[in-house]
């Protein structure tokens, strides 16, 4: 695929309405296809949790990842981890990760690139290029991917974004239920002892120290002691 229909396709993605999986998945579809001699490619995710295989476009990938997963170490690890680009000319005399390089070899791969994604939040990763043939990734393919890098990183982004916007309007809203249920017990409290807001709050919080509860429990618990029908 020519790079600029290839580019062009990722540009009409609106990701605020698509899933981040299948961004990342077209990511490593279209690297596949526009790369010269990439065989396979995947796209590394290393969160708090772990490591993972977001995307990838064949089980070769996805088992030279996971692998590296396991043993902790691998191409794909370090450039995540480092946001740089990491060469494997040929695996047959590569030194940093023998281990990786042989089982790389034996599934028939000639040599691989992984391009950190440039993001550096709640979540890194590494988009994995491999290739049968050695020296098959030269300039012209590193910047290629990382084009494809760039765009996968921005779809993490908007992801992380809207993750983290949804979250603090929960948090908000929690907040603001817990206020009123709060209000509505410090009103009952004042009727009942004809005491003042600051009174009957000290109430409320006394009850909670004492009870060992959340004060917005013992307020929904009074609330619903004095509510018809309860």
């Amino acid at each position: 695929m020519d790079p600029a229909d290839a580019f062009a396709e990722l540009g009409r993605i609106r990701l605020g309405e698509v899933d981040l999986a299948d961004v990342l998945q077209r990511v490593a579809d279209l690297a596949k296809q526009t790369v010269p001699d990439a065989l396979e490619v995947s796209v590394t995710l290393v969160r708090v949790d772990g490591a993972q295989t977001a995307a990838f476009t064949g089980e070769l990938a996805r088992e030279l990842d996971e692998w590296q997963y396991a043993q902790d170490r691998g191409p794909c690890l370090d450039a995540a981890t480092s946001g740089g680009n990491l060469r494997v000319p040929d695996v047959t005399v590569e030194e940093r990760w023998p281990v990786w390089a042989d089982r790389a070899r034996a599934a028939g791969v000639g040599s691989s690139l992984s391009v950190g994604l440039p993001i550096q939040q709640a979540v890194v990763g590494a988009l994995n290029l491999y290739a049968e043939r050695p020296h098959a990734f030269d300039d012209e393919a590193v910047s290629l991917a990382g084009t494809f890098a760039g765009y996968a990183a921005v779809a993490l982004a908007n992801a992380h974004l809207y993750d983290s916007t949804a979250a603090l309007a929960r948090q908000m809203q929690a907040a603001m239920s817990s206020r009123a249920v709060i209000e509505q017990a410090k009103g009952i409290i004042m009727g009942q002892r004809r005491c003042s807001a600051d009174e009957a709050f000290a109430m409320l919080a006394k009850t909670s120290q004492e009870t060992n509860s959340k004060l917005r429990d013992v307020a929904a618990s009074l609330v619903r002691r004095v509510s018809p029908g309860s």
